[in-house]
């Protein structure tokens, strides 16, 4: 079935697939730990000796075709180009911020935890890389089984309902795509589950329509978009931080990725005929989560609905289908990552020494904890989309997308500005400065290691925001199945 492991896609499955599994043989947590950090670095240490090999001389390198259900057309095809490559770096770093940042000792039976978060890394890692739709489908699910299983565990007091509604959701959402699939599958002649012969295939304006709706939805309740976006924020708030971290780093990129990769090549005709429709409702969604931030008092529920309407501007600027817009939301996945990642952090720290998410409850803890505030202001900065951060480049190039497809349209959405300004200055200002209480005055400041990972998830922010033209050229190869449909 299995070839042997001699290129970058196979280690990227294999790696955290084999250290998941070897995690639930462990006892002793702080092995489970060490395991979890070894195999998640192998991971990034992969990724980032990768880019050296992106050209196409190195093509054996960087994809993978094993034959695996001959008998029905289904073969485990893997391929790194500059989007795949570009999302499973941003998985292998939250990942491994994530095991370094957990102590081994928060979580009672430590191997199971790590070992279900590697599984879930291999899940997403395989969704990014996947090239046949039956092996899209399997990590899909892969993905999703094991952050199941750590909410609904490790969770808060709602944790059971909070993941049941994230069951449904998600359940629902891969059905409809499954029978898209199928559909999809019985038009090749059952020949073929491969996204080349997908693309291919001579489909009607109401087969697209169809198909798009059952992908569409699928993907949209991942991201989430308004008006499928409810339960991301008791999910977020009740889950583990450290799984909610995964989850919006990266897990909701899994949504938008399929619009990418599957939706807009597949469905061009369904895409032009609906995205206008579409567009105008993720814009209300963008300002309607924007609104609901400024008055959120708990801090988790606040970082979620930020979440959403950044993830609904990325959407936004995909639908556009102009091309500045395109790249400026695939540089706009990878700067929400690394964002969004250090504000939960922030979360996670606070909560963990105070026990307390409610802003109204905290404040003054610049006084005693400095080093901390500084690492917030920036990352609000950035996430504000500040000149010179990261998230700034990104917004820039998504708003002149949406500004060519429809003046209106950009100005409106254009408001989410406004109010991420006003909710991330408001918490910097409530948690951090004023007056401490009882509870803050004794909180600590934050330790070296913590010190390290903010420095690093920092000087990505800046790095990106001087000089993004890396990742640029690192798209470009991925551009063209994504708009070559809609260039005539």
């Amino acid at each position: 079935m299995f070839a042997a492991v001699d290129n970058f896609p196979a280690l990227l499955i294999w790696l955290p697939l084999i250290g998941g599994i070897l995690s639930f043989f462990l006892n002793d947590a702080k092995s489970a730990k060490s395991s979890a950090i070894i195999f998640s670095a192998s991971s990034l240490i992969v990724l980032l000796v990768s880019l050296n090999f992106t050209a196409k001389e190195f093509i054996a390198l960087n994809q993978v075709s094993y034959e695996w259900l001959t008998s029905i057309g289904s073969s485990f095809g893997l391929y790194l180009d500059g989007l795949t490559r570009t999302m499973a770096l941003l998985t292998a770093i939250v990942f491994f911020v994530v095991f370094i940042l957990v102590p081994a000792d928060q979580y009672k039976d430590a191997n199971r935890f790590y070992g279900l978060l590697l599984l879930a890394q291999c899940g997403l890692v395989g969704v990014f890389l996947a090239t046949d739709a039956l092996v899209f489908y399997l990590f899909w699910e892969l993905a999703l089984i094991p952050v199941y299983f750590l909410s609904s565990i490790w969770g808060g007091e709602k944790r059971i309902r909070a993941t049941f509604k994230f069951f449904i959701y998600t359940f629902i959402g891969s059905l409809l795509m499954l029978l898209a699939i199928l559909y999809m599958y019985n038009k090749t002649n059952a020949t073929s589950f491969g996204l080349g012969a997908f693309f291919n295939l001579k489909t009607t304006a109401d087969e697209q329509f169809w198909l798009f709706i059952a992908f569409f939805i699928a993907f949209a309740i991942k991201m989430p978009l308004f008006p499928l976006h409810t339960w991301q924020p008791e999910a977020y708030e009740q889950s583990p931080t450290p799984v909610t971290m995964v989850l919006s780093s990266v897990m909701v990129k899994m949504g938008l990725f399929g619009v990418l990769r599957w939706v807009m090549p597949l469905f061009p005709l369904a895409v032009k005929q609906l995205n206008t429709a579409i567009m105008v409702v993720i814009a209300i969604g963008i300002v309607y989560a924007s609104l609901v931030a400024i008055y959120q008092d708990n801090i988790k529920r606040l970082i979620a609905y930020s979440s959403i309407a950044h993830i609904g501007l990325m959407a936004l600027g995909m639908l556009t289908l102009k091309e500045v817009a395109v790249v400026g939301a695939l540089l706009q996945m990878f700067n929400h990552g690394i964002n969004i990642l250090a504000l939960w952090m922030i979360a996670y720290i606070i909560e963990k020494q105070t026990g307390i998410t409610s802003i109204s409850k905290l404040g003054g803890l610049a006084k005693s904890a400095p080093v901390l505030a500084i690492f917030m202001v920036i990352t609000a900065l950035a996430n504000v989309a500040l000149p010179l951060t990261n998230a700034f480049v990104g917004e820039f190039m998504i708003f002149n997308g949406i500004y060519q497809f429809n003046k209106f349209l950009a100005a409106f959405a254009g408001l989410s500005i406004i109010f991420s300004a006003v909710y991330t200055l408001n918490m910097i200002k409530n948690v951090f400065y004023g007056e401490a209480n009882s509870t803050t005055i004794q909180f600590s400041d934050i330790n070296k290691t913590q010190v390290l990972l903010f420095t690093v998830l920092t000087v990505l922010i800046f790095f990106v925001g001087f000089y993004p033209q890396p990742f640029f050229d690192l798209f470009s190869d991925a551009l063209g199945l994504v708009l070559t449909r809609y260039n005539s």
